[in-house]
């Protein structure tokens, strides 16, 4: 495994300077004017940002506390009013605008990205890749996943029912560091184009990316205040965020998520989790090894694990084992460490020290329980301060830790089983349920194993992307890696109270004052009956026509 020259951070960064980070930094809802002292606009308790690549500090945001959480939320919710009552429409053509700003801008946000993540210029332009697709997917669907919707209504003809959907009013995202472009506007866009105001707190680890943004979605023309960016220790204002807002979309821990759903639940409001995960890769018997191989690498170590959709757990069939796990050996061994702020580099450093210690010790755990490296295994100071190798285990005790929590890192287990049956139900021998894919020459068999994993997205030859990808499609967690969906009309309507209105055209529906109500009830029935018989009907035709 080769590696690149270390940037300088800052320094290094083809458009960025430290002025440029200290005024994004101004942008942080403030309830008040802070004290003179020595961090952003004189604030003595600002939180110190550091760049992974070299643990250099490269500047300070607002530690924000309860009072700013609840004067940003009150100055969300002032501007909500009138924004809800703005059409579809043109709440649509101000996030496509914001999404074309975000590709004119690339190159700042690409250095943004890298100095306060560490990862490496591949993964941000992936990362970043995201965000105006996902506008782009919004702004076209949103103004008619919004729209009135007539449904059946009781009695047909005697009555309609009209679903209407609003708003609920201010939304609270929490977004974590590993991917904090898209996760944060993952969240933030379709909750603005549904016509709530949003107040976002970002991991205080990368909160330049956020900033960046709530300027961007100014230029695109949203109008004030309905994007607030509150920075700070999630323990001291997530909870008054949670309070505050009408709904809160939240990725990150399960831990975490456990936590945040109790507080909601408290609160009667509605909430989305996407949390952790341990996720499965099958590898099939009659699976091109080569291509698998290539495909378990973007799967396992892309943006150096640090991603929620990652692969951890590698089952393969005991016929194609050893030739899966040369190949899989060799192409991870052709990657290369760096984070330069060129694209040269495939994998870029952990996150900070933290990350870089949970990753030893679930390594260490394996090994120390009779794993063996095949490659990988050590931290790597020479690339970076918290870089390590992509590692890849086999003979993984069913009880490392390895094998049962998330390691978020580039670690991978590889294991064989005797069949395809015996690789689905060691996928499914874990409480969480976010991502898997599975890998064969045979797509249809592929997807009717897919069916039976317990997972919200699963992939058939490929990584993540099939799915994660498909913006039109929901797309969460089962079991302990969370609830509620981002993408799709799903994604966007999570945001909605549904209010049905039932409109009758006869009066009260209620038994007739003429008619003995014996006769009207075994009339009554016997409509029934003729009902869902023409209803039966109906359905047979349907069907026959759809499989022509």
């Amino acid at each position: 495994m080769s590696s690149t020259d270390t940037p300088t951070a800052v320094g290094d960064a083809p458009t960025l300077a430290a002025r440029r980070l200290d005024g994004l930094a101004d942008r942080a809802a403030r309830a008040r004017p802070a004290d003179d002292g020595d961090g952003p606009s004189g604030d003595p308790d600002a939180i110190d940002v550091f760049a992974p690549a070299t643990d250099e500090r490269i500047g300070s945001v607002p530690a924000c506390g309860a009072d700013d959480v609840a004067a940003a939320v009150e100055r969300a919710r002032a501007a909500q009013e009138a924004w809800a009552e703005t059409p579809a429409a043109e709440r649509a053509r101000i996030v496509e605008r914001f999404g074309e700003l975000v590709a004119d801008r690339r190159e700042e946000l690409l250095d943004v990205l890298q100095v306060e993540t560490g990862k490496s210029r591949r993964t941000a332009v992936e990362e970043l890749f995201d965000v105006p697709t996902g506008c782009s997917y919004v702004a076209s669907e949103a103004p008619d996943a919004l729209a009135e919707e007539r449904r059946r209504g009781v009695a047909p003809g005697i009555t309609t029912a009209t679903v209407t959907r609003e708003p609920v009013g201010v939304v609270g995202v929490i977004s974590p560091w590993n991917y904090p472009l898209t996760l944060s506007m993952g969240d933030a866009i379709p909750a603005l184009a549904a016509g709530n105001a949003v107040v976002l707190k970002p991991d205080e680890k990368t909160p330049y990316g956020a900033l960046l943004c709530s300027e961007l979605l100014e230029l695109a023309g949203l109008p004030d205040d309905l994007f607030q960016v509150v920075t700070g220790e999630g323990p001291t204002i997530g909870p008054p965020l949670i309070d505050a807002v009408d709904y809160v979309a939240f990725t990150g821990s399960t831990a975490v998520g456990r936590t945040i759903a109790e507080r909601a639940g408290r609160n009667l409001i509605g909430c989305s989790l996407e949390l952790g995960g341990n996720n499965p890769l099958v590898v099939c018997a009659d699976a091109d090894v080569d291509e698998v191989a290539r495909g378990a690498v973007q799967a396992c170590f892309s943006n150096a694990g640090q991603l929620c959709l990652s692969a951890e757990r590698i089952y393969v069939v005991e016929s194609a084992y050893q030739e899966f796990l040369d190949a899989f050996v060799r192409e991870t061994e052709a990657l290369t460490l760096g984070t330069g702020y060129d694209y040269d580099a495939d994998l870029g450093s952990l996150v900070d020290a933290d990350q870089l210690a949970r990753v030893e010790s679930h390594v260490e755990d394996a090994r120390e329980r009779g794993a063996t490296v095949e490659t990988g295994g050590r931290a790597r100071p020479d690339v970076a301060p918290y870089c390590y190798e992509p590692t890849v285990l086999t003979g993984v005790d069913p009880d490392a830790t390895v094998a049962c929590e998330e390691t978020f890192g580039p670690v991978a287990a590889v294991t064989p089983v005797p069949d395809a049956a015996a690789a689905v139900d060691a996928a499914n021998d874990s409480p969480y349920g976010l991502n898997a894919s599975v890998w064969t020459a045979d797509r249809e068999r592929g997807a009717e194993l897919a069916r039976e994993i317990d997972c919200g997205t699963v992939n058939v030859n490929d990584a993540f992307l099939a799915t994660w990808g498909a913006n039109d499609a929901p797309m969460g967690g089962f079991g302990d890696s969370g609830l509620g969906r981002r993408h799709g009309r799903e994604g966007i309507q999570r945001y909605t109270e549904a209010r049905t209105v039932g409109v009758s055209r006869v009066g009260p529906l209620t038994f007739p004052d003429r008619i003995p109500t014996d006769w009207f009830v075994r009339g009554a029935f016997g409509a029934m009956g003729i009902g869902r018989r023409a209803r039966r009907g109906l359905d047979a035709v349907r069907r026959r026509l759809s499989r022509r």
